[in-house]
């Protein structure tokens, strides 16, 4: 199929899944969509099972393989729905935050990567090195999907800048933490891209460096520039046009320029998002920019999570990788505690917390498309398939378990005085 007909038919399905959702099921959009195509999945696979000679499941296997979902979202995806994510967050808000997010998406990443690298090491007898690799891709939290979900359980601000800032950076954090582990782990194949022959402590901190604060500083720039020229254009659909084109093209220069792609498209959004819109844009373009961007957020997120759904062919599950999954379900809520707390408590004598904080971003720190895009990329093992089924289960159980009852837990933890 052709890159047209494989759009089309992304673009249908999710359409008519959202309507079934809608109808039927009315869970959250995102949420109800990869439900539905969980479910579709599973029930093909069943079909196929008791009449064998229908081959439906084989021909929908080879098609949903034949989409590169690594290359798909980390290359085309991520950096849209990074930039729709931090278009709405306020600079000044993510500045009285920043300690707390800062040291959530350092510390906490590298904390709960070691945490469930170690676990996961331990359960299923995975060489350390590659066993941290698989906590790098599982630490990221998905913005969109956490957002989404702790909408409505009315925060207090200061807790929403931290989930909000936290979730959007991580990503950036987590995926460059991958790239030196994938380099380290797998230097024979290069790991994942050129930034990955990084061998020894040393090369991994200058790599950090430069992808991280490489992508900031391209980000500040780009959005600058874009900001610069925006404030002498009163055209809403040019500049609709240029904030598409400041996140397309800033993103693949980013990657020409061996950075970190998801830190620019924050830092960007973040820069248009907040003195781009007070100053660069008129009432009505504000207007425009925020509505397109919603609506791209709402179109890709709902292609991302269907597609999730239907990785579910891509991915092998035995019973030693259904329970490698099960246990690392497990490890990825201690690690994720393990990364919330420490940050908390460490700054809690000098700095206040929402009540709930902490059981709050615990069980809201939902994983998504990009820990699957980042297993699917990984090169190949004797320990890919294990990993491969791991992360899907748990990104399966956090984006329909926790997501669907994190807004409870919100609401109700939230009002309650904190006992850590």
């Amino acid at each position: 199929m052709t890159i047209l007909q494989i759009t089309s038919l992304l673009i249908v399905l999710a359409g008519a899944f959202g309507a079934i959702n809608y109808l039927v099921l009315k869970l959250p959009s995102a949420i109800g969509i990869l439900v539905v195509a969980f479910v579709t999945s599973l029930a093909i696979l069943g079909l196929d099972a008791l009449v064998p000679s229908l081959t439906i499941a084989e021909e929908v296997r080879g098609l949903v393989t034949g989409i590169d979902f690594s290359d798909a979202l980390l290359e085309g995806m991520l950096g849209l729905l990074l930039f729709a994510g931090a278009l709405h967050v306020s600079i000044a808000d993510l500045r009285a935050q920043w300690l707390p997010v800062l040291l959530m998406a350092t510390l906490g990443v590298g904390l709960s990567t070691l945490v469930v690298g170690t676990g996961f090491s331990w359960i299923t007898g995975m060489p350390l090195l590659t066993a941290l690799v698989f906590g790098a891709l599982i630490s990221p939290t998905d913005p969109v999907a956490v957002l989404g979900v702790l909408r409505e359980a009315k925060l207090q601000k200061s807790l929403e800048t931290k989930i909000a800032g936290e979730s959007l950076f991580n990503d950036g954090v987590g995926y460059v933490v991958y790239l030196i582990l994938v380099g380290l782990a797998f230097p024979a194949t290069g790991g994942h891209g050129d930034e990955a022959h990084a061998s020894g402590l040393a090369a991994a901190a200058q790599l950090f460096f430069q992808e991280a604060v490489g992508g900031a500083a391209l980000g500040l720039v780009l959005g600058w520039l874009t900001f610069r020229v925006m404030r002498r254009i009163d055209d809403y659909p040019l500049e609709v046009l240029i904030t598409l084109g400041l996140a397309f093209g800033g993103y693949e220069l980013a990657v020409a320029l061996h950075v970190s792609a998801p830190i620019m498209a924050v830092t960007a959004g973040l820069l248009i998002g907040d003195i781009g819109a007070r100053h660069g844009m008129s009432q009505q373009t504000r207007d425009y920019v925020d509505a397109f961007w919603k609506l791209v957020d709402e179109i890709l997120n709902a292609v991302l999570f269907l597609m999730i759904g239907f990785e579910v062919f891509a991915v092998a599950l035995s019973l030693d990788i259904l329970t490698a999954g099960a246990l690392a379900i497990g490890l990825a809520l201690i690690a994720r505690l393990v990364s919330v707390a420490v940050p908390v408590l460490l700054l809690r004598p000098f700095w206040s917390f929402a009540p709930g904080t902490i059981p709050i971003m615990t069980w809201g720190g939902l994983k998504g498309g990009i820990s699957v895009a980042l297993a699917l990329s990984l090169p190949e093992s004797e320990w890919k398939a294990t990993i491969l089924g791991a992360t899907y289960i748990v990104v399966l159980f956090s984006i329909i378990v926790q997501g669907l009852t994190v807004a409870r837990v919100a609401s109700r933890v939230g009002r309650e005085p904190e006992l850590m």
